[in-house]
């Protein structure tokens, strides 16, 4: 092993200072003494919630500190030689030719005022790895290799001009295009829906397989990076937990965190049956101002109180966008919504206060939903203060009341968004929501950025506030296992339609739709060899056809 090995991190020490409100600056130790080895063309994924040390651990592999924080003990020994204490100009020749990195969002990752191709190739031109006709062709390969359209000339599109998955495979071909020894994969399908996650997942395996790359793999999701991995390290708190390879870490986990980690999502529901419902809408058409095409189509769907409908599709399906339908910000254009037995306003400004009371919103992103210089007693008491005029100690009490009702008790109160974890800013956009009392919550993705331990936290929150008030809730999410968690009733959404739609246990269950076979069929499962039995399953049936 000692010839073959690539990376040896030894004895990691990491920190970082906090500055406490109202107190002095204080060191904190982010990673405890960890130790990382990984031969010449393998792949070691690394796991764990939010906060574990995953991308501190992997960016440390390239010496590189994000945020501020300092490498202050141990080795990093990439083909034999320390890198911590390299000097500056040693580490910009390393970076981008012997470790490459590609991040959860190429979107922000990508100049937009520039071609693909300038992009991709300019790591192996800056390091003079390569001339401009050898780069563009290894770019074209690997364009080719990564199953993206039109190889020859993808390179000419600007990033605007694909989609987020093809955006992904681009990121990919440009971290592999200088022939790096190592590359780091930090969460790079976490931020796209199942079915592009399937086809970006299967060229990133056969790109590492085919160029021999070794890699780091980054992830919360237990499932997918044991498709990829031949080994795997789970961490929490900067600490390694476990460390074994794929197949005894997924079948054979020995510690209790590891083993929550690979029963995650095992939460069951039973669906409730047909009842009246409470949100109706009947045959709804909706467009864009200043477009020529609907982007929602003729849909009619029914939610009864107390239940739940669960809305499913990739990205572009119109999941979020039916959501601004019922909300009013996208007037329908043709058809109508109605809610507890009373016609709405097709546009927002039309509704009464009581229709904005009863229908409240949860985001996908609670960081874009909470502002960032109010505490949690503040924004959780403007929705008291303006549907019931709560004022001073009636109100803190409430806000109390909701906080104790979210599970996070005493001592958040008087916190900012920046002093909460992913998880708890999510509790607190959820008891914003119910202080108004509503009788429908949208909740547009809010597991999908989450880690699964925590995002399973927030369902069982929710299924239980909803036994105690009889909430109904329109659930938006391309996640099928939280779909299985939570639901009574699907519907299932492609491009502006709904192609599907029913009890759960009908839409769920054989025969399929071909759209709804493929969502299906897309969900990673925690099994060894799951990846290529899909792509064998859709090889096969493409011949079929």
């Amino acid at each position: 092993m000692a010839d073959n090995l690539l990376l040896d991190i030894r004895g990691l020490v990491i920190e970082a200072t906090s500055y406490p409100p109202g107190e002095p600056p204080k060191d904190v130790t982010l990673v405890h003494g960890v130790d990382v080895q990984l031969e010449k063309g393998k792949v070691l994924g690394l796991i764990g919630e939010s906060g574990a040390g995953k991308s501190t651990i992997g960016l440390s592999a390239m010496s590189y500190g994000r945020g501020g924080v300092r490498l202050t003990g141990g080795e990093i020994l990439l083909n034999g030689r320390d890198i911590r204490p390299a000097a500056a100009w040693q580490l910009r020749r390393l970076r981008g030719r012997e470790v490459t990195y590609v991040s959860q969002s190429a979107a922000a990752s990508f100049n937009p005022s520039k071609r693909l191709m300038e992009q991709v190739i300019e790591t192996c031109l800056s390091h003079g790895v390569m001339t401009r006709p050898e780069a563009e062709s290894r770019a074209v390969g690997l364009f080719r290799k990564l199953g993206l359209p039109n190889p020859e000339t993808f390179g000419n599109r600007y990033p605007h001009q694909v989609s987020g998955g093809q955006l992904q495979r681009a990121m990919t071909a440009m971290a592999l295009c200088p022939k790096p020894d190592l590359v780091i994969f930090d969460e790079p399908t976490t931020a796209l829906d199942v079915t592009t996650q399937i086809d970006v997942l299967a060229a990133i395996k056969e790109a590492i397989r085919d160029t021999g790359v070794a890699a780091l793999y980054i992830t919360h999701d237990l499932a997918v990076v044991a498709q990829v991995a031949d080994e795997i390290m789970v961490l929490r708190h900067g600490r390694k937990v476990e460390h074994g390879t794929t197949d005894q870490i997924i079948n054979h986990p020995r510690e209790d965190y590891t083993k929550a980690l690979v029963s995650v999502r095992s939460l069951e529901h039973a669906e409730k049956p047909e009842a009246a419902p409470i949100l109706r809408i009947e045959n709804v058409t909706a467009r864009y101002r200043g477009t020529t095409f609907d982007v929602l189509k003729n849909i009619s769907l029914g939610l009864p109180p107390g239940q739940t409908l669960a809305v499913v599709g990739e990205s572009g399906s119109g999941k979020s966008t039916l959501a601004r339908a019922i909300t009013g910000l996208l007037p329908p254009t043709k058809g109508r919504i109605s809610f507890d037995g009373r016609p709405l306003s097709a546009a927002f400004r039309g509704r009464t206060r009581q229709d904005l009371r009863e229908i409240q919103m949860i985001y996908q992103m609670a960081d874009t939903a909470m502002n960032p210089r109010q505490t949690v007693r503040t924004m959780i008491g403007r929705p008291l203060e303006f549907y019931f005029g709560m004022k001073g100690r009636e109100r803190d009490l409430r806000v109390q009341e909701l906080l104790d009702q979210i599970e996070m008790g005493k001592g958040f109160a008087d916190r900012y968004p920046a002093e909460l974890s992913g998880g708890q800013k999510q509790r607190v956009c959820i008891a914003r929501a119910l202080a108004a009392q509503p009788k429908l919550i949208i909740c547009d993705e809010v597991t999908s950025a989450l880690d699964p331990l925590v995002a399973d936290g927030i369902l069982k929150l929710l299924l239980n506030l909803q036994a105690e008030t009889q909430m109904a809730y329109l659930f938006i999410t391309h996640d099928l296992a939280t779909v299985r968690a939570i639901a009574d009733k699907i519907a299932v959404m492609y491009k502006g339609e709904v192609v599907r739609y029913g009890q759960k246990s009908d839409v769920l269950a054989p025969p399929f739709d071909d759209y709804t076979d493929l969502l299906l069929s897309s969900v990673p499962e925690m099994q060894l060899g799951w990846l290529e039995n899909v792509l064998e399953h859709r090889r096969m049936a493409s011949a079929g056809n």
